[in-house]
């Protein structure tokens, strides 16, 4: 995959340390307690140039729904190493679909499996997807994503190519839904650019209103596109574990197998 990486640039509602986490540069806020402003993003950092020329269709704001119709996909996380156990989540399709769709072709190729969560913060969110994050002790985990120029099927409507941008691998922001980053939800991770998002993507395990795309508190902009709907437990479990000076787990915690269910 190219040397990118995916952030979330946050503003959790709490004091925190400095943060430490990779090569990704961690600005400190002073308003009273000290507050850490996060990114969690791309290290080339640079937006789809050629978001608006991939596909003439699902990638415009029109885009709603599964195109055939049906209902939504779920995904299936079986994890090991610090944390063992599985997790379920309904993916939004019919209200996400280019987001829904890009995860399921990264699922189904087997992109994710392997990979270790490389950022865990206590009563904020866990982050995945990276592909350099197969090893948890890699200097460079954190910082990948999907191959440029590759594509994948728009759910509901196989056989209708979408190309990620051909320089970065990224997708188009989809900013239709107002969905909430609530407890549970599965959120991208971006740069703060547009069009910025590619594998990585999040799992809040509180309310993180402020990243709402829809949300002016803050410029963080996280879509929404999925929810958890079985074994939050694991998630919360996750959440706890000890991390590091990057946050990455020191018993690193490794999904074993993805599996998606249409």
């Amino acid at each position: 995959p190219p040397p990118k990486c995916d952030k979330i640039r946050a503003l959790p509602p709490r004091t925190r340390p400095k943060v430490m986490f990779h090569s990704l540069k961690s600005t400190l806020l002073r308003a009273g307690p000290m507050i850490a402003q996060m990114r969690v993003a791309a290290a080339a950092g640079r937006p789809c140039a050629a978001a608006a020329k991939m596909s003439q269709r699902g990638f415009g704001s029109d885009a709603k729904g599964l195109v055939g119709g049906g209902s939504n996909p779920t995904a299936k996380f079986t994890v090991s190493g610090g944390v063992n156990g599985e997790f379920t989540a309904e993916l939004y399709a019919d209200q996400m679909p280019i987001t829904c769709s890009n995860f399921v072709d990264l699922a189904k190729t087997g992109f994710y499996d392997g990979v270790h969560f490389h950022r865990v913060i206590d009563n904020f969110m866990l982050q995945f997807g990276c592909p350099y994050a197969k090893d948890p002790n890699s200097p460079r985990a954190g910082t990948g994503g999907p191959a440029a120029g590759t594509s994948f099927a728009l759910l509901g409507e196989e056989g209708t190519p979408v190309m990620r941008d051909p320089r970065t691998g990224c997708i188009p922001d989809e900013f239709t839904a107002k969905l909430s980053n609530e407890p549970g939800t599965l959120s991208m991770a971006n740069t703060g650019a547009p069009n910025s998002g590619g594998s990585q993507f999040f799992i809040n395990t509180v309310h993180n209103k402020y990243l709402d795309w829809f949300d002016n508190s803050t410029p963080s902009r996280h879509p929404v596109f999925g929810k958890i709907v079985s074994g939050m437990d694991v998630v919360e479990e996750i959440g706890k574990t000890a991390t590091n000076q990057r946050d990455a787990p020191l018993n690193p915690v490794k999904l074993e197998k993805l599996e998606i269910s249409e």
